[in-house]
């Protein structure tokens, strides 16, 4: 009988201890889902700024149109549905390359740099950057949490009954981690050093004055007035 109630304890104890380790990734779970809804929000409105960008230029820089084609590209692709976050987060990088050409073309255009509405657009979407960034890594440390329970002992016995699997992480790889290269066409350009330096040295610093050489005891010693030939003194 106490055999029976032991072994009845210890099955308790186990669906006890299976039921918390279900509930807790299926938390984890639900907070990966809830993260990825929250950068989905602002990849949103993040397209919305570009198309609206791509507007501006277009009113002041419409011959540059294989630029605005490009960025119009990537964002369709962008904003295709059914990405993973790995899918989605290359998308994105192609997207921000195009971008990056675009803000290059528009420092050209001194009369599109100084438009209200393209100033406002550009805050509004780095500020739209700094949201993404901090929701991806939100959702990334939740990814990661629920990544480690998945495959760790003895967790990953309860996620393998129940079907609960990897997430994927929102991050650029490859290529799309370069910053965008700006070439106004002086890349190969000798530039001279400024007016204040001269062969690496600064000019307002005075050179340093001459080291005398140390001296020896002979050099101290004055001359005699003794001619050649005259006896010596004792």
């Amino acid at each position: 009988m106490i055999v029976w109630i032991i072994v009845a304890v210890i099955v308790v104890l186990l669906v006890l201890w299976a039921v918390s380790v279900y509930n807790g990734l299926i938390k984890l779970r639900n907070l990966v889902q809830e993260a990825w809804r929250q950068i989905d929000v602002e990849l949103k409105r993040r397209h919305d700024l570009i198309g609206n960008l791509v507007e501006t230029v277009k009113g002041y820089a419409a011959h540059e149109r294989g630029t605005l084609e490009d960025v119009m590209k990537a964002r369709s692709a962008a904003m295709a549905g059914g990405q993973s976050p790995a899918q989605q987060a290359q998308s994105e990088g192609m997207l921000s390359q195009a971008l990056g050409r675009l803000i290059a073309v528009a420092e050209a255009y001194p009369d599109l740099k100084a438009n209200q509405n393209f100033l406002a657009l550009q805050q509004e979407l780095t500020s739209t950057e700094d949201r993404i960034a901090s929701a991806r890594r939100y959702y990334n440390a939740n990814v990661r949490e629920l990544n480690t329970k998945v495959e760790t002992v003895p967790s990953n016995v309860v996620a393998g009954m129940f079907k609960i699997g990897r997430e994927e992480y929102f991050e650029a790889e490859g290529a799309e981690r370069d910053a965008v290269k700006v070439d106004f066409g002086q890349r190969d350009a000798t530039i001279p050093a400024p007016s204040g330096y001269a062969a690496g040295t600064e000019a307002s610093v005075p050179a340093s004055p001459p080291v005398a050489a140390p001296q020896t005891p002979s050099d101290t010693v004055p001359p005699t007035d003794t001619a050649p030939g005259s006896p010596t003194q004792s």
